[in-house]
């Protein structure tokens, strides 16, 4: 059997791609990017980059680019007043939380769930625990640098 160079393979299931993106708010206020660092890997459909992020990318090739606009819908979901708690200034056990603050907090399934203090009133703290880039529509532009069949380790 001879070994071939795959020419041309295009992002799909079940491949392996590396690439640079940037992704960034309507502002241009960059939110993340490997640009500056080592470019990214993963596994289309191994859950690192959301769905919404992936399917953008299905037909892209080695050497392409893209910019894409990412909504809420397919990225980090709408902002949910319901993910906005009052709890007690006596549940920060050894913490004082201040405004902007993000805390780690234990979930009911013992995981941990990143909230922001919003507002701190007398014993009353407001944290939000919507994802920070809940609501935004995100550009996200990227460089697919190599695309191969995924292999199992």
């Amino acid at each position: 059997m001879s070994h071939q160079e795959p020419q041309g393979l295009r992002i799909d299931e079940g491949m392996e791609v590396t690439l640079h993106f940037t992704l960034s708010m309507e502002d241009g206020t960059v939110v993340d990017s490997t640009r500056d660092k080592q470019a990214a890997t993963f596994q289309v459909g191994d859950g690192n980059l959301p769905p919404g992020f992936e399917h953008p990318l299905k037909g892209l090739t080695t050497g392409e680019t893209g910019s894409f606009e990412i909504t809420p819908e397919h990225a980090f979901g709408q902002h949910n007043p319901q993910n906005i708690q009052l709890l007690k200034r006596d549940d920060f056990e050894g913490e004082e939380p201040e405004v902007g603050m993000v805390m780690s907090f234990a979930d009911a399934a013992g995981g941990e769930l990143p909230g922001v203090i919003k507002r701190i009133d007398g014993e009353q703290v407001e944290v939000d625990f919507n994802h920070p880039l809940a609501g935004r529509t995100l550009t996200f532009e990227v460089e697919v640098l190599d695309v191969q069949p995924a292999t199992t380790h």
